[in-house]
């Protein structure tokens, strides 16, 4: 039985029953199905939202009510806000009194009050899922136990803990508290499961962070039990039926620091046209559906990346071992062979079940030596060179028709920390990026963008990678923002579209203020996400956009990857695409939420790393960029990516006023705008806040 055969029964009847018993048995007898398998369903369609149970045996599709599912976001004042997860809908209010024991981060059930022009207000009726199961804080001892004082300053409560549940905490020491609430009372008891370290310790503060976002360095057993038995080498029986592609010359390109390889490519002539294959590992072969591996992969989401460990998605034993393309070894992938001519369009495709044995483990930097036609680089790798310069010619043929679509190239860099033995951090700075880097991202992307076509057109269950057009008034204001700094914009016509972006970016071009313009203007666009339905993607200015490149670290690609391994043994039942449909669903939905979650713990360490390396630099004179202006002062970010904050109160004497349009800090004598370079000295790098403050040098 799957969920659209409860929302159909829910739609053509309106009864009321005498529990909830009697409903399931009246599905499961109207179906024909288990009583236990639609009870199962039934709870999970409760939990999740998708019915209500309005009353005692009143059931009703939630799309049916005024109930409205969202994510609470709180407040230390007490109140909250509920995001219900649609840009064009605001916002609602839930005063103190109306969230009914909800707290930062649960989903709920919310009933709307009332709405004005500014605001909409609205109560909470249930708490759909807890956010709060666990939580980082610093312990207190007392007479009777202790508290957990949260480290998430929008958890208003203490957590309370018995002596006998401490765990051996004492007083300073960071811990995660498993989190017991009470629906007759607002007091949050709980108990200590791990004792993290002192408060003020650098290693402690960076497990507290990766912690808060429920994220763990070790596997459960069964999955670890699983992972090992696991073979690690590809049998002939296994490649029975693929496309064997081990004599071709196929090679990974990676970062230097890489562990688990993803993906390998290949390239051929066909006449004019260029033939490249992109050859993805093929997870879904060892990771089966609904396993403890399957499970585990599905919780997490997706790997996390941090400046001194990898948080993997899936155990070693699958990341770096029998699924990562290694060199010299036989591997089972996913290929998508393209034809690609010279003018950049794929007229012919094949994906298929495949083997590889990857000739070359090569890093970026010695690909763009072979590119600079560097002599040793040359000679060392010959028998790639001219695959190599064929692949730079194809991939500048890509970049010059997703700039000619009007694909977004914003240039932001990412931050980059070189440790010492100690795992001290050395050096900041932006990481490198070069044609090597481009080559691959633009195969990549032709690969993803070919099989989201495939499948789009087809009309299957599948999870796309989307990225919604931004609103039109997150334009107008940014325009404003560039008027105001001399910059004239183009008119804004009635369809935003990825080419007049990229008409305002080439407007920027060359300008000192570029770069924090551009962050400014990442930050009007809508954020990139799954779906189950294939909506474009804005960025890139495709209409058709999916991930396919990286299964073992991202479990929406590993999800496709099991569509397209079940539709190239044959086609689907209509049954088999109701059972997808509620599953591409689901894995949109997760994936979406542990990708942000990740995003953030990642952000949270390397504004960690960034403090710490700056106690070592206070009272040093740095030259930057100002990259936000608050009505408090305004943020410095130097060139190693470090962002810090003036106060107003440590500026110039004079009466300020905050422009928050213009974003101008601007007094009688003296004026501060984004994009402004100044000269500051670092006074305070603050580990436990992440926070670094700057003054005027």
């Amino acid at each position: 039985m799957v969920k659209n055969q409860v929302i159909d029964f829910l739609k053509r009847t309106k009864k009321k029953y005498k529990n909830k018993n009697e409903f399931i048995l009246t599905l499961a007898n109207c179906y024909g199905e288990n009583y236990n398998i639609v009870k199962n369903l039934i709870n999970s369609m409760l939990e999740s939202g998708i019915i209500v149970e309005l009353y005692p045996g009143k059931y009703k599709l939630l799309g049916d009510t005024n109930y409205v599912k969202g994510k609470l976001i709180g407040n230390n004042k007490g109140f909250a806000f509920v995001d219900v997860g649609d840009p064009n809908v605001p916002d609602f209010f839930i005063p103190p009194n109306k969230l009914n024991g909800a707290f930062n981060g649960d989903v709920v059930l919310i009933n709307p009050l009332y709405k004005t022009e500014l605001s909409q207000e609205a109560e909470v009726i249930k708490v759909l899922e807890r956010n709060n199961t666990t939580l980082v804080g610093t312990f207190q001892k007392q007479k009777s136990g202790g508290v957990v004082v949260p480290d998430n300053n929008k958890f208003s409560k203490q957590v309370f803990v018995s002596s006998k549940n401490i765990l051996g905490a004492t007083s300073g020491q960071k811990v995660v508290v498993k989190v017991i609430f009470s629906h007759n009372s607002d007091k949050v008891t709980g108990e200590v499961i791990e004792v993290l370290g002192q408060e003020d310790d650098f290693k402690t503060l960076q497990l507290a962070l990766i912690r808060s976002h429920k994220l763990y360095e070790e596997f459960p057993t069964e999955v670890l039990d699983e992972a090992m038995r696991t073979p690690q080498k590809v049998s002939e029986k296994e490649i029975e039926g693929r496309l064997d592609l081990r004599n071709e010359l196929t090679f990974t390109i990676d970062g230097a620091d890489a562990r688990d390889f993803d993906d390998a490519v290949s390239i051929s002539k066909k006449g004019k046209n260029y033939v490249l294959g992109v050859h993805i590992a093929d997870v879904g072969h060892y990771v089966k559906y609904n396993t403890e591996l399957d499970n585990e992969a599905y919780l997490r989401g997706t790997s996390s990346y941090f400046p001194n460990l990898v948080l993997p998605m899936l155990p070693k034993e699958l990341s770096n071992g029998i699924c990562s393309l290694n060199e010299g070894v036989d591997r089972l992938t996913l290929s998508c062979i393209m034809e690609v001519k010279p003018t950049g369009e794929v007229v012919d495709y094949k994906i298929c079940e495949s083997v590889i044995n990857s000739k070359k483990r090569f890093t970026y930097d010695e690909v763009y030596a072979i590119l600079c036609e560097e002599k040793q680089a040359c000679e060392a790798f010959a028998q790639f060179k001219e695959s190599i310069i064929l692949m730079n010619e194809l991939s500048k043929i890509l970049g010059d028709v997703k700039k000619a679509n009007g694909m977004l190239n914003l240039d932001i860099p990412e931050v980059y920390f070189e440790l010492d033995e100690n795992e001290k951090v050395k050096v900041v700075k932006p990481r490198d990026r070069n044609d090597a880097h481009i080559l691959i991202e633009n195969f990549m992307v032709l690969a993803n963008e070919t099989v989201a076509k495939r499948y789009a057109t087809r009309k299957y269950p599948f999870v796309y990678r989307v990225h919604e057009k931004p609103t039109r008034e997150k334009i107008e204001n940014f325009n404003y923002f560039l008027n105001s700094l001399g910059v004239s914009t183009p008119e804004i016509l009635d369809e935003i579209s990825p080419s007049y972006v990229q008409e305002i970016l080439k407007s920027l071009e060359g300008k000192e203020f570029e770069q924090t313009c551009n962050k400014m203007l990442l930050r009007s666009l809508q954020k990139a996400r799954y779906a189950e339905d294939c909506l474009g993607h804005f960025g890139l200015a495709l209409e058709y956009y999916c991930h396919f490149t990286s299964p073992i670290r991202r479990y929406p690609d590993l999800c496709i990857h099991r569509i397209i391994k079940e539709d190239l043994k044959k086609p689907l039942s209509r049954e088999r695409i109701e059972e997808l449909n509620d599953y591409v669903v689901d894995a949109s939905f997760r994936s979406s939420e542990r990708e942000r979650n990740a995003t953030e713990a990642e952000r949270d360490v390397d504004d960690l790393y960034k403090t710490y390396y700056m106690q070592d630099h206070l009272n040093e004179e740095f030259m930057g960029i100002i990259s936000g202006v608050q009505s408090y002062g305004f943020y410095v970010e130097l060139d190693n990516t470090i962002e810090g904050l003036v106060r107003v109160e440590n500026l110039p004497e004079d009466s300020y006023l905050f422009y928050e349009k213009s974003y101008k800090l601007k007094g009688q004598s003296h004026c501060y705008s984004l994009g402004d370079k100044v000269k500051v000295k670092a006074i305070m790098a603050n580990m436990a806040e992440r926070k670094i403050e700057f003054v005027l040098a």
